[in-house]
């Protein structure tokens, strides 16, 4: 089962909802500085404004958009805007979907390909009344699966599955690739494939979540940092700044779960 927490800081303020392969937000929106992180990031406004930059310096306001995994960008909010943001692990099927979409739409680089891709999602965000974490569901359901997602091959999955048993330590591809009987190439090559992220992209975002969670269960950061690989806390908060954009004790104030 998700579990949710209610969260404030600076110009955010809302409910963080978390579930294997996904971390929503759903609330006032802040800004952000340009960044990039290794999820697909799927966001609706439901109310107010909110401004998208792309990696060439094109900005545009926005509805709804699928900002594709490893893009850099950055977000503006004016005081007001409510809305939505989930970020999709690229190997979930919710993921994989959102990344086909934003593969079909044209140039992922650019924003206006990011608003394309979200169409279904504009029509959702209209069409329902429904707002909060209620309205994720719809909203994943409305990305669907477009005609030519591929599945991730079978080893690729194997491999995704044995990532918890070794993320405290240096999670290695070779370690991995021996465990479900491949090379550390032929792996590697099937992550940037199927993921759209080189592996060393994908394992601090696999470290992120699961040091997330740890701290959403109670965990210091110091704590959540060891479990989950980093070398220490410093580490993980410039994960933090590095993938959101934003100030690591925001990010962290965001994530935990109020009494």
């Amino acid at each position: 089962m998700p579990r949710g927490g209610q969260a404030q800081a600076a110009g955010w303020a809302g409910t963080t909802t978390a579930a294997p392969g996904l971390l929503a937000f759903t609330g006032a929106i802040g800004s952000a500085e340009p960044h990039a992180h290794a999820a697909v990031q799927i966001l609706v406004v439901l109310d107010g404004e909110v401004t998208l930059t792309d990696r060439h310096g094109h900005r545009c306001r926005t509805e709804a958009a699928i900002i594709p995994a490893g893009v850099r960008h950055g977000l503006r909010a004016a005081p007001g805007a409510h809305g939505l943001l989930a970020y999709l692990d690229p190997a979930h099927p919710a993921g994989r979907a959102a990344g086909t979409r934003i593969a079909m739409a044209g140039d992922a680089d650019i924003a206006s390909t990011w608003q394309a891709a979200a169409r279904p999602l504009t029509a959702t965000a209209v069409t329902s009344k429904i707002t909060g974490p209620a309205a994720l569901p719809g909203v994943l359901c409305s990305i669907g699966l477009p005609t030519g997602t591929r599945r991730p091959p079978a080893v690729l999955s194997r491999a995704l599955e044995t990532v918890p048993q070794l993320i405290d330590g240096p999670l290695l591809l070779s370690e991995i690739a021996a465990r479900v009987g491949v090379s550390a190439s032929r792996l590697g090559h099937l992550f940037a494939e199927h993921l759209q992220l080189p592996f060393p992209a994908w394992r601090r975002w696999a470290r992120l979540l699961h040091a997330i969670e740890a701290v959403r269960e109670g965990a210091t950061l110091t704590e959540a940092a060891h479990g989950a690989g980093f070398a220490d806390s410093s580490h993980l908060t410039r994960v933090c700044h590095e993938m959101f954009g934003l100030a690591p004790s925001r990010l962290i104030h965001l994530l935990r779960p109020t009494a």
